[in-house]
């Protein structure tokens, strides 16, 4: 009689790096609400065009006669103001989802060119070494010594007004973060075997730096992206509130907040209440978020 081995159903492969970040990062109901949230903000930004019933950016939808109504009035063109209407007559549900639509790309493309800027010269100081990390590191040095609301401030007075200059802006301020991370990373990963190794085979510097040193630094840089990725929308609102970021035509959460500061003690509080609730809703979204991936990527801090 043939003896028939059956092959054990319940085996699996062998889990990778990437099934384990995600199996760890949902066991964290806290922050799988922070994710679950900002992804509805994004939808809803992203949709913004086709369910909001007015366009804030057009000035021919906008009516004065609409201006300061109280949250679930009916407005001149017929539908009603859920969340009220501002001082000169956009609706606020409206503006906000077109506020967090600027907001949320002026965080993007700032933390994305920050982060490439930074960690391009974070890996140069520390592969190359000698005067050419101690010039870099001064010039960091220098950039975090400084307060980022004033750098800011200081530029975008100088720049103008704009989302690219606000952009600009950000990513001035920005960069240093990521460089001084990335450069404590490469040093520690250029005294390695496997750095050594790729030099002996003739290897390009740039092959080095950015086939073999880079992708073992970009744990740290995936959460400083995160929380940069918030304190550019916090500072964009900031800008916008204080009259130097974005004009009037283009109304960012914080250029509605700043709209309804004056009426704040006429009891029209919902003119800088909700874009102020949007703004908070998703600065703290983001940052449960990459509070718990910087807990996942680095277990010595799992509390």
């Amino acid at each position: 009689m043939t003896d028939v081995h059956l092959t054990d159903s319940t085996e699996t492969a062998p889990e990778t790096p990437r099934r384990r970040f995600v199996r760890a990062f949902m066991q964290d109901r806290v922050a799988m609400a922070g994710l679950l949230v900002f992804l509805t903000i994004m939808v809803l930004a992203l949709l913004a065009p086709w369910i909001t019933p007015q366009n804030p950016y057009d000035l021919n939808s906008v009516d004065l006669m609409d201006s300061r109504l109280k949250p679930g009035q009916d407005t001149m063109a017929g539908f009603k103001a859920w969340l009220g209407t501002d001082g000169v007559g956009r609706d606020l549900y409206s503006g906000i989802l077109y506020g967090l639509r600027i907001s949320l790309m002026v965080g993007a493309l700032a933390g994305v060119l920050a982060a490439s800027f930074g960690v391009a010269m974070g890996l140069l100081a520390a592969y190359a070494g000698g005067k050419t990390e101690a010039f870099i590191m001064r010039v960091v040095d220098l950039q975090l010594s400084l307060p980022a609301i004033l750098v800011a401030l200081i530029l975008v007075a100088a720049l103008g007004k704009g989302v690219d200059k606000i952009i600009m802006a950000l990513v001035v301020v920005q960069w240093a973060y990521y460089a001084r991370t990335v450069r404590a990373s490469a040093l520690v990963e250029r005294g390695k075997e496997y750095v050594e190794a790729a030099k002996s085979l003739g290897l390009s510097h740039a092959r080095v730096i950015f086939r073999h040193i880079l992708p073992n630094c970009m744990a740290p840089v995936i959460v400083i992206f995160t929380v940069q990725t918030a304190n550019a929308i916090s500072l964009e609102a900031t800008l916008s509130f204080l009259g130097v970021g974005l004009p009037q035509t283009e109304p960012s959460l914080g250029v509605l907040i700043s709209n309804g500061f004056q009426y704040m003690l006429s009891g029209r509080y919902w003119i800088s209440f909700f874009p102020g609730v949007a703004l908070l809703v998703t600065i703290v979204a983001i940052n449960l978020v990459g509070d718990r991936i910087r807990d996942v990527l680095n277990p010595r801090l799992e509390r």
